[in-house]
């Protein structure tokens, strides 16, 4: 059957009929698309990425405890040695990182060092453009994600903070990927004007929703789509009301929505790709006051995400990345803060990545101006994760070959 534009219009209206303004022609999608839950596909890999906004300081991030130049460099700002999570006998996490400290026992945590790209800006808009479309072209429009999904063509969401803008990174995706803020962007919602209104409304297309299949026709056609919606739609809102995590989420906006991707993940619809960010990176001045503060809610929220994935038998489905737009200086500021960089750490957690650490701390004793040396192309980071995790050619995603980072565990 060939559609006219009208009627692919008609169809898009009439059969979403009843719920939101945004998110219904994912569920539409969804519904017709998504594998179910018994055959293949239906439990692909994920990938969770979380973005750090404002520039993490990575020095403070990863620590090389050991290093003489790092104290000399910060005087206020250093971490002392025993306070540090170790990771090895010379490198450690910040101390507010417990919770990611910890799943290094597990096996499920990699900290990627020295991780950048070449000619850096220190431009909080550039330099995010630059990471978000794996590009350092002078114009940017399309994202690594975006890129990714025209291959995957799976559903993906953009967990979004209140009325925050989808990310630069999924842009270019075949579909426009929805952002969402809860299970109830998911509910099926009418405009009558009082309760009784909306009452008969909903049971008139719950009512359309049950009929029996026709003949085949357009119409039939209409229909189908509207009951597979309004099943996808049930099926998310039972789930948002069933969810009892196994491992408890802190109570921060950023491990409320990594909550909601762990609650997406269990129902099956075949999602490939959540992105997430939080802000508060930006620390020019007073530093320690805030960044141990980022850093734990970061930690534990992620923690709390994956062992609630684990239980669930989920572990190896799902890999966590972390990324900020740069570093920090090395040194300090005279505000005791740090000012824009380069040269920062990426971690990773999943049942499938290489513990420990990849790649060597930069040096501090050969800066760049004052700026940490990148050793290893983000690019290199992403390649390995479009190869080897979403089963994507990375070349025309990247504009060129990049090696793969050494971040998965060899099988």
């Amino acid at each position: 059957m060939t559609l006219s534009n009208d009627r692919r219009d008609f169809l898009k209206t009439a059969s979403l009929l009843g719920f939101g303004a945004t998110v219904p022609a994912f569920l539409g999608r969804t519904a017709m698309a998504a594998p179910n839950n018994k055959q293949t596909g239906a439990k692909d890999t994920v990938l969770v990425v979380v973005q750090l906004t404002g520039g993490n300081d990575g020095l403070n991030t990863v620590i090389p405890f050991k290093d003489p130049a790092y104290a000399k460099l910060r005087p206020t700002l250093a971490i002392p040695a025993s306070q540090v999570r170790k990771l090895n006998d010379d490198i450690g996490l910040h101390p507010r990182m417990d919770g990611l400290a910890g799943l290094l026992q597990d096996g499920s945590l990699c900290v990627v060092q020295g991780v950048g790209y070449p000619n850096p800006s220190q431009s909080h808009f550039r330099s995010m453009d630059v990471w978000q479309a794996a590009s350092t072209e002078a114009t940017l429009t399309e994202g690594w994600l975006g890129k990714s999904l025209k291959t995957l063509n799976a559903p993906s969401f953009h967990l979004a903070a209140g009325n925050e803008s989808s990310p630069l990174a999924l842009t270019g995706a075949p579909a426009r990927v929805p952002s969402i803020t809860s299970l109830e962007d998911f509910q099926l919602k009418t405009s009558g004007a009082t309760g009784k209104d909306k009452a008969n409304q909903r049971s008139v297309i719950e009512s359309a929703a049950k009929l029996s299949p026709g003949q085949g026709n357009l119409l039939d056609f209409v229909q189908r789509t509207a009951t597979s919606t309004y099943d996808s739609s049930k099926r998310l809102q039972e789930i948002g009301k069933n969810y009892q995590p196994k491992s408890p989420y802190p109570g921060t906006p950023l491990a409320e929505r990594l909550k909601l991707a762990a609650q997406l993940i269990s129902a099956e619809v075949g999602a490939r790709i959540f992105y997430v960010s939080i802000d508060g990176f930006d620390t020019h001045a007073s530093q320690a006051a805030s960044h141990g503060n980022l850093l734990a809610t970061v930690s534990d929220a992620i923690t709390a995400f994956y062992k609630d994935l684990a239980a669930r038998g989920q572990k190896d489905r799902v890999l966590v990345m972390t990324f900020s737009e740069f570093g920090r200086r090395a040194g300090e500021n005279g505000s005791q803060g740090t000012d824009h960089g380069s040269g920062a750490p990426v971690l990773l957690v999943g049942g499938k990545v290489k513990a420990g650490i990849v790649n060597a701390h930069p040096d501090l004793t050969k800066l760049d101006d004052g700026n940490l040396k990148h050793s290893m192309d983000f690019r290199q980071v992403y390649a390995s994760v479009l190869e080897q995790w979403l089963g994507v050619p990375s070349e025309p995603v990247l504009g060129g070959k990049y090696a793969q980072a050494e971040i998965f565990a060899r099988k």
